[in-house]
C-alpha cells in the first residue's frame, strides 16, 4: 500500500481555504466564463464611434474565437481545476464525511467549532479533526501539490 506524502503547513492551509471559497470559485468561474463569452462591444447607437465604408471588421469565425480564449485562459483553467478537485474529493467521501464539510467549510449560519462539529456529528472532537486532515490531504493529492 503506497502511503500519501505530508503536505506542507502551507500547503494544507491553501487547500483548506479553497474548500471555505468553493461557492465563490464557483461564482468566479461563472462570471469569467460569461465575460469570456460575451465580451464588451461597443454601443452601435454611440455618436462618438465613426465607422464608415472601409472601417476595420473582424472577419473570422466567432465561435472558434471564443472556444479558443475559454481554453487557454489560466485563470479560468486554475480555477476549474480546483472545483472539479473539491467536486471528485466531495463526491467520493461517505455521507459522514460529507457532513463535516458542510458543517466546517459550507455553514453560512453560524461558525461551529470543533467540538460544536463533533457534538453534531456524534464523534469525538479528535475524530472530526482527523476526518477534516483526510479531505484535505485527498484534495492536495488530487490537485497534486505538495
Amino acid at each position: 500500500m503506497q502511503t500519501a506524502i505530508k503536505p506542507k503547513k502551507i500547503t494544507f492551509k491553501h487547500a483548506e481555504s479553497e474548500w471555505y471559497n468553493y461557492h465563490h470559485t464557483l461564482k468566479e468561474i461563472a462570471r469569467l466564463r460569461e465575460n469570456i463569452m460575451n465580451p464588451f462591444d461597443e454601443d452601435p447607437d454611440d455618436p462618438t464611434i465613426v465607422k464608415g465604408a472601409n472601417s476595420v471588421r473582424n472577419p473570422g469565425n466567432p465561435t472558434e474565437r471564443i472556444a479558443t480564449r475559454l481554453t487557454t485562459h489560466k485563470q479560468l483553467n486554475h480555477l476549474t481545476e480546483i472545483a472539479d478537485a473539491i467536486d471528485q474529493v466531495y463526491n467520493a467521501l461517505p455521507d459522514n464525511y460529507k457532513e463535516l464539510a458542510r458543517l466546517k467549510y459550507w455553514n453560512k449560519n453560524t461558525k461551529l467549532t470543533w467540538e460544536g462539529i463533533a457534538m453534531k456529528l456524534g464523534i469525538g472532537r479528535a475524530t472530526a479533526i482527523r476526518r477534516r486532515n483526510e479531505i484535505i490531504v485527498a484534495t492536495v493529492e488530487v490537485l497534486g501539490w505538495r
